[in-house]
């Protein structure tokens, strides 16, 4: 199953930013705690670095990810220069409304500085953006939703004295690895109608039974000796009722029952990704961690 989903406005979306960041003092580029490597644009951070632009990488909904792999992912992006990383839930409005000022710790000097403090929030689908950004303008300045690509155009606005953030679309890319394309899938970011709800509930299945074997036994109870991924889907069908005409398990209702409690965080707190664990794809190979 190959995953591609790049609707047309993004093609638009993405040289208005290019634009845009020539006027940017800082990026807040939003990562998905869950899956920080996958929400990571490549385009986008290649772009970044070509305008020596200094980042904030905001770890959002680490409040649904596992904590301790969310403190390596910050001690990761943190080590790396012109880079600072923090771990936010878009649920607590405390914790959003640090950005700005963490945003201005990159840029020494500026405090006090009469030129407008200009900062820009880039981020895939669907990681929680338009949430954060509602936040730190303290009113509905961008739509919220539950499906991917919901803002669409490039808006400025105040945050604070002499301070601008200026919010853009959420944005993936073309011909994206299909490692990331799945995990994106898991984590909501691609829209629904790029991929089956069956396979990619396969491939969290294998995920969950090989990092999270005891969340899944305290969620689905006890599983078969040597279970793998297609039994589990099984197991979550015959717990939950869920059954075709004839009495066989339902596997695309099953599939989606554990995307959609991974998704809420039902299941508990996990991470998807680590640093270091996969190889580098050619086009992230400037931004990934290095092997453990």
């Amino acid at each position: 199953m190959a995953i591609e989903w790049f609707p047309g406005h993004m093609v638009t979306a993405r040289k208005m930013v290019a634009e845009a960041m020539r006027d940017t003092d800082v990026v807040i580029e939003v990562l998905d705690a869950r899956v920080p490597r996958s929400s990571s644009n490549p385009a986008l951070e290649k772009l970044r670095r070509q305008r020596q632009r200094p980042a904030l990488k905001v770890l959002n909904k680490s409040d649904l990810a596992d904590p301790t792999l969310t403190q390596r992912w910050l001690a990761f992006y943190n080590a790396q220069p012109g880079v600072r990383a923090i771990a936010v839930s878009c649920k607590h409005p405390r914790e959003v409304t640090r950005i700005p000022e963490e945003a201005l710790r990159l840029v020494p000097g500026r405090e006090g500085s009469t030129r407008p403090f200009r900062m820009m929030i880039l981020g895939i689908p669907n990681v929680g953006k338009s949430t954060l950004m509602n936040t730190l303008v303290k009113r509905q300045v961008s739509k919220v939703g539950n499906e991917p690509a919901v803002t669409r155009t490039l808006l400025d606005h105040a945050v604070g004295k002499n301070a601008w953030l200026t919010d853009t679309p959420g944005m993936l890319w073309p011909g994206i690895d299909q490692r990331a394309a799945l995990k994106l899938a898991i984590s909501h970011s691609i829209g629904q109608n790029a991929y089956d709800d069956d396979a990619v509930g396969v491939e969290l299945a294998a995920d969950l039974l090989e990092h999270y074997p005891d969340l899944l036994v305290q969620r689905f109870g006890a599983l078969p000796d040597a279970c793998d991924q297609h039994g589990l889907i099984s197991v979550i069908a015959r717990v939950r009722g869920l059954m075709v005409k004839g009495g066989a398990p339902d596997l695309v209702k099953a599939a989606r029952v554990l995307l959609n409690e991974f998704r809420s965080g039902t299941l508990g707190r996990i991470t998807l990704e680590r640093p270091g664990s996969e190889p580098p794809s050619p086009e992230r190979q400037s931004t990934e961690p290095p092997s453990e």
